[in-house]
């Protein structure tokens, strides 16, 4: 299910559907689709997307079709992103305690700390040739 739900947060269009739904419940089809500069149809099928998904519910009555955000999904996939956001967090604050530890700008040895010397030439120069003696 997670496939399915991230497959339908991928598109600009399904998540800014979304977001008007999270704002304003209950809304038709021809509302949702008002302000995208896209056909009905277009639209149409985003929401099939992100029914598919378990984002959306639709109900009919009568010939109008109300849609209303789903939060079930998306519960699921941020459990699944806070482990991620835990392993990260954790791996972002040991390079923070590498990076501000000086110990690693006293070492003499460290090339970084060593003075700059000139590389040797990979050969030695040219000598005479045979066309210019």
């Amino acid at each position: 299910m997670l496939d399915r739900t991230f497959a339908a947060l991928a598109d600009p269009t399904r998540r800014a559907l979304l977001a008007r739904l999270s704002s304003q419940h209950d809304l038709t089809v021809s509302e949702l689709a008002r302000p995208f500069a896209m056909s009905l149809p277009a639209v149409m099928k985003h929401l099939d997307v992100l029914s598919d998904a378990g984002l959306v519910t639709r109900t009919k009555t009568g010939r109008s079709v109300a849609c209303r955000l789903t939060a079930g999904p998306m519960e699921d996939a941020m459990q699944w992103l806070s482990r991620y956001q835990c392993f990260w967090s954790e791996q972002l604050a040991q390079l923070a305690a590498y990076v501000e530890d000086n110990s690693w700008q006293k070492d003499p040895l460290s090339r970084s700390n060593a003075g700059s010397t000139r590389r040797p030439r990979k050969s030695t120069p040219r000598g005479r040739n045979r066309r210019t003696s």
